[in-house]
């Protein structure tokens, strides 16, 4: 790929409505001496202010705080133990958390701090809570810094990798973009430090078993991650319509570089994230229930609106906040699917109501929309 192709690949980092960008422990860490590596993690902060100022949304999915704590804790070298490692996590997380305040304060960008585990990515109440706290600090003009919480995540619920975990963040928030900072500048054919007839590979339109078999290990003593993981990554993350790149980001500026052309492997998704998740919604085999709407619903709907308690005569069936539900028309037909932002206890209280007079029936602020407009699909035109 020539630098001008670079340069229009890097158009899709540009162009992103929402970034997700992944910080691995060997860019933020010294390995010999256990350090924040401050004049690195100013040019990220630079960059990440950059892109704030044109109105693009930033996450930051960082590594780091085992690697900081473990030499405050003098913990040598080597593997740690789960215990050792969740002390040392607990250590480094406040060292991190600090160091990105104070950076990104700098520029006047609020920072804050988010720990997840597995469970907060799959499990659906746990997800819609995490999502609608990032959707609200992103609307508030913040800059989530998220990383798992090692201090009290098990062996059997850790992702284990932040590539991964950035990649259910990207899937959870609709990002369009998600870069890997890594210690590689993309995918080779082969680990270039093995082989010096590895090739350099700058898209991958699909992940075959033949890209597969080109991920490696972790070739980093203090990254817990590799090629394979970020194999993994870009899986989720394409089945999402979210673009992966993998960059090099150990010199300064690394996401000002990847707008230059500077070299990088980019995972292309075929769809864009919205229409992949509409997609995922009108494909769901049996809703759980459905919401019967009035005429001033429907013709609300097909002009691109959201659905209001107002338009609503009647909930039927048994449904949680987060289930996807049919809309049905004055006729009885359906007319679309959606994801409820309300029980059908709760929807039952609020139905022909103003969503101003929500949080007095129900005794809290919920959502206005029963069913929002991004987690809306309809299925026939009238």
């Amino acid at each position: 790929m020539t630098v001008a192709d670079r340069k229009v690949a890097a158009r899709r980092l540009a162009d992103a409505r929402r970034i997700v960008v992944k910080v691995g422990s060997t860019l933020l860490v010294d390995g010999d001496k256990g350090r924040l590596n401050r004049a690195w993690l100013e040019s990220l902060a630079a960059d990440v202010a950059a892109f704030r100022k044109r109105g693009q949304e930033i996450i930051l999915v960082s590594s780091g705080a085992i690697a900081l704590g473990r030499r405050h804790l003098n913990l040598g070298p080597g593997k740690l133990k789960l215990e050792e490692s969740q002390a040392a996590a607990a250590v480094g997380q406040i060292r991190l958390a600090h160091a990105y305040k104070e950076l990104l304060d700098a520029h006047e960008i609020a920072v804050a701090q988010i720990l997840l585990t597995l469970g907060d990515t799959e499990q659906r109440r746990r997800y819609l809570n995490a999502r609608g706290t990032l959707n609200t600090l992103l609307s508030l003009g913040a800059v989530p810094v998220i990383n798992e919480n090692d201090t009290v995540a098990t062996a059997e619920i850790r992702y284990g990798d932040n590539d991964r975990l950035a990649a259910r963040v990207a899937q959870m928030i609709g990002a369009d973009c998600l870069v890997l900072l890594s210690d590689i500048d993309g995918l080779y054919t082969a680990d270039p430090k093995q082989d010096p007839d590895a090739q350099f590979i700058a898209r991958v339109l699909e992940i075959t078993p033949a890209i597969e078999a080109m991920a490696s290990g972790s070739i980093s003593d203090m990254g817990s991650g590799g090629m394979y993981t970020k194999i993994a990554a870009a899986k989720i993350a394409v089945g999402a319509g979210c673009h992966l790149c993998i960059s090099l980001g150990s010199t300064e500026h690394p996401l000002r570089r990847i707008e230059e052309g500077a070299r990088c492997t980019w995972f292309v998704p075929t769809s864009t994230p919205v229409a992949t998740r509409k997609q995922w919604i009108a494909g769901t085999l049996k809703p759980a229930g459905a919401i019967a709407v009035d005429e001033g619903a429907v013709r609300a709907l097909m002009g691109g609106k959201s659905l209001l308690p107002a338009g609503v005569t009647r909930a039927l069936g048994r449904f949680d906040r987060g289930d996807t539900v049919s809309i049905i028309g004055p006729d009885g037909t359906e007319i679309g699917r959606g994801i409820c932002a309300y029980s059908d206890v709760d929807a039952a209280r609020i139905i022909g109501r103003k969503s101003a007079d929500i949080e007095q029936v129900l005794g809290f602020r919920g959502r206005d929309e029963i069913v929002h407009r991004d987690d809306l699909v309809l299925l026939r035109i009238l």
